[in-house]
């Protein structure tokens, strides 16, 4: 384990970033090589029709960048650490355990082992079970406690236990069984829990408690309320690729955010799942091996469904003073094909306009000749556009539930590569422990006579404002 700047393929990608990189220009690499796209895309083939495309041809990279950005994946021993993992070593050293999401998305004969036991027995008993008592909740043959069919599910959960049920639900909606809602619970305040129970019936209403350890303070408190896939050949690999592409940009162009846009609505939670995910994982500075690390490490990730998004932060993303690498997602059939399709061809209309102008912009020339006769020299600067912001567009059939669960094991995986290659533990979420230990010296001091003096100046005088002006309930 090496710091990732300590390694000689970084090394020699930072003297290819100085010498070549940072002024490479995309339009002018399309017009020198007219099999750019072929060359810069790949497909991914599954079952049932399960294809996704990843053009990243749209990137400041040459045939060269893309070469040495792999060496340094191979350098930091990448398919050492996925074997690791796949074969069961404990690799979250921090809490000495297994990482084994991977086996909720083995669907092969390939054990996945722990301790060197096979867990894929245990595994697929647990998700035939789920499965036999979610069929039973949809087919009203399971029923809450008077006899009635259940109508409303309630999830309890935060963290990965919302956001993860939550995309979900939303992205597969078009597979709902009608009739029956799904309600999630996350936030410690009680107007959460509260505004959710006014439009369910206790009757016919299923809770759902959601946790890995259930000593989340958020998610037992409001359920006692309630109560009362990877690294075949790196080249051709997506979520490598999307990997060592973000490290190009976040270690050697200094962008310090990574924007998801889903063209397609089902999937508007889907950029909330992956910043949770993604800054939760790598959102590290402590490193494997060497103590701090010495370059920068997680990305901040955000983004909204498209178009909405266009009339929203679009702005920035287009002339804004920072560089944001944006993925673009978009299927190529939807679920609700109105007037005959037209309004999909409308929005992928906008996808692929999108990635376009994000890459060639506008000059002043071409702003000039807009214009005309009607020139006004102090707007032409403002409506000129650098371009050459890089993008990534993944496209694929339909969203199913196949396609889904393929998108989420790709960005899974590309956090996985780049945690490998910064040397740190994506496996461990400390920090967000801190805070929830000095929540809990905190609470009883707010039921108890008088100022709080214990904290630091600021502290105690929030805390203080706060009890000498809340309301008796």
């Amino acid at each position: 384990m090496v710091l990732a700047n300590k390694l000689a393929s970084w090394e020699k990608l930072q003297q290819h970033y100085d010498t070549i990189g940072k002024t490479l220009v995309m339009k002018d690499l399309f017009q020198q090589d007219p099999s750019r796209f072929e060359k810069l895309s790949r497909e991914f083939k599954g079952a049932s029709d399960n294809t996704i495309l990843l053009d990243f041809s749209k990137n400041i990279i040459t045939e060269e960048t893309l070469g040495l950005l792999l060496n340094v994946a191979d350098e930091a021993k990448v398919a050492e650490m996925r074997k690791r993992m796949f074969t069961g070593d404990h690799i979250n050293f921090t809490e000495d355990r297994a990482v084994l999401h991977v086996a909720l998305r083995n669907m092969s004969d390939t054990p996945i082992l722990d301790d060197g036991q096979d867990v894929m027995p245990e595994v697929r008993e647990v998700l035939a079970h789920m499965k036999e008592f979610s069929d039973s909740v949809r087919s009203g043959a399971w029923k809450g406690y008077t006899g009635k069919a259940i109508t409303d599910v309630v999830n309890i959960g935060i963290g990965g236990s919302d956001l993860g049920p939550v995309m979900v639900t939303e992205a597969l909606k078009a597979y709902a069984k009608p009739g029956l809602k799904a309600h999630f619970v996350s936030n410690i305040d009680g107007t959460d829990l509260a505004e959710t129970l006014k439009t369910v019936d206790p009757e016919t209403t299923l809770f759902i408690v959601a946790s890995k350890t259930f000593t989340t303070q958020e998610t037992i408190t409001n359920a006692t309320s309630a109560k009362d896939w990877f690294l075949e050949q790196a080249k051709d690999n997506l979520p490598v690729l999307m990997a060592v592409l973000g490290i190009w940009y976040n270690n050697f162009f200094g962008a310090q955010t990574q924007a998801l846009l889903p063209y397609d609505q089902y999937m508007h939670r889907f950029p909330a799942y992956f910043q949770q995910g993604d800054m939760e994982s790598n959102g590290k500075y402590v490193s494997r091996s060497e103590g701090v690390v010495q370059t920068s490490t997680g990305p901040i990730i955000w983004g909204e469904p498209g178009t909405n998004a266009q009339h929203s932060f679009y702005q920035l993303i287009h002339q804004g003073t920072k560089m944001i690498p944006c993925d673009f997602m978009a299927p190529v059939e939807t679920h609700n094909p109105i007037a005959g399709g037209k309004q999909h061809d409308i929005l992928l209309s906008n996808f692929f306009a999108q990635t376009e102008a994000l890459m060639v912009g506008k000059t002043e020339e071409q702003v000039r000749a807009e214009m005309g006769a009607k020139v006004v020299e102090k707007i032409v600067p403002h409506k000129v556009f650098t371009g050459n912001r890089p993008t990534n567009s993944i496209m694929f059939q339909k969203l199913t539930p196949a396609t889904l669960g393929s998108l989420i094991a790709m960005y899974e995986h590309k956090i996985f590569v780049q945690g490998v290659i910064w040397d740190i533990n994506s496996f461990d979420q400390w920090g967000v422990e801190l805070g929830k230990q000095l929540a809990k010296v905190i609470q009883p001091e707010l039921a108890q006579a008088g100022p709080v003096t214990s904290h630091d100046a600021s502290t105690n005088g929030l805390i203080n404002f706060y009890k000498s002006h809340r309301k008796q309930y």
